[in-house]
């Protein structure tokens, strides 16, 4: 592909009486005069109308196990081609991708692909989904919706990572295109969207309740514990309880350790005792299905029957060591279902995943 081809019409926009278009794909609502690219960095004004930049151009392929996005309740055990571009819509401080998200030069996507090329890869490379991840995929969702369209027509599933912050009109096509999203909700305090992410805490609730009541796509939930911004027991109290009463007990969430990087290295990792305490917060506002990310050798790693309470995956890592399921995804020994989405236990072809992805190269 041509680099001047990633050059695409963009959707979800409109024209201002003074000249300007504004973008309408996500909360920010950019305005933007000619040539002037939004706070994503990926969209811009252009003979005035908008143009997506990054189309058919990624940052890298790669394959994962799908528990790696998070996904530990969507067909555990699969492979997952992952890929992501470059830029993000919101702005935070402690972004682990930031050479990715915050990424400003475009010579950095030298991978390049169609959509019917990353489907075909997909399939050619033994993966159940495609993962849009990295970068949030909301901000280069024609690009995405595409893929995961040619995705579809291969049988193959698509799963958004994304910190969810959409308008409600691109949203419904966008989530109608995947089958999974693992949703980032960084917080549960405006103050703290607002002074780390710049960005607002009322649209991702509000999209986390559309995702799971309007749509059939398969939602996790993921929070990064970051110590003495987010992890009071208090706070996690609030949001595990507002997930059990909004979107309901079945609804995973992971909780995962902090590490210091981009803008926030003046701040330690998060101890294991935090991780471990939230659990047991989260668990007794409700939730059933609470994971512990980071931090290997603990039963924040293994699913459990709601009802007779047996181990039914029991994980090492991204590595599943014991996995006790019916062909249906019900429980052996009571035949409860489980929730989620789940089939035989599928191998990786003998892939050793360990602590890295695999890169991979696709032909255009």
């Amino acid at each position: 592909m041509n680099p001047a081809d990633s050059d695409h019409p963009g959707r979800w926009w409109h024209k201002l009486d003074d000249g300007r278009i504004q973008c309408d794909l996500c909360p920010r609502d950019c305005q933007l005069h000619e040539g002037q690219r939004g706070t994503c960095f990926v969209r811009r004004m252009v003979d005035g109308t908008m143009r997506l930049t990054t189309y058919g151009r990624s940052s890298g392929f790669c394959l994962d196990p799908i528990e790696k996005k998070p996904l530990w309740h969507f067909y555990p055990g699969s492979s997952i081609l992952s890929f992501g571009t470059a830029g993000c819509n919101l702005a935070c401080r402690f972004c682990q991708n930031w050479d990715i998200s915050r990424a400003k030069d475009m010579d950095r996507l030298m991978d390049s692909a169609s959509p019917t090329a990353i489907a075909a890869a997909a399939r050619r490379h033994g993966a159940a989904a495609v993962a849009y991840t990295y970068n949030d995929p909301v901000i280069f969702a024609e690009y995405a919706i595409d893929t995961a369209l040619a995705c579809r027509a291969e049988g193959i599933h698509n799963v958004a990572v994304t910190a969810a912050y959409i308008h409600p009109q691109p949203a419904r096509e966008f989530f109608a295109a995947m089958d999974a999203a693992n949703v980032d909700l960084k917080a549960f305090t405006e103050h703290f969207y607002q002074k780390l992410c710049a960005g607002r805490l009322t649209p991702v609730l509000d999209m986390l309740a559309w995702i799971r009541h309007e749509t059939d796509c398969w939602l996790e939930i993921t929070t990064l514990l970051i110590p003495g911004h987010n992890d009071s027991p208090a706070e996690i109290a609030e949001l595990a309880a507002w997930i059990e009463r909004e979107l309901g007990p079945e609804v995973p969430l992971h909780l995962t350790a902090f590490h210091p990087d981009w803008k926030m290295t003046d701040l330690p990792p998060t101890p294991p005792a935090t991780l471990r305490q939230a659990r047991q917060i989260a668990l007794a506002a409700g939730l059933r299905h609470v994971y512990l990310g980071n931090l290997r050798g603990s039963e924040g790693g293994a699913t459990f029957c709601r009802q007779c309470q047996a181990a039914l995956i029991v994980r090492d890592g991204y590595a599943i060591r014991r996995y006790e399921l019916t062909a249906d995804g019900r429980c052996p020994h009571c035949q409860t279902p489980l929730a989620g989405h789940f089939g035989p236990r599928l191998g990786r072809d003998g892939l050793a995943f360990g602590a890295r992805r695999i890169p991979i190269r696709l032909a255009a």
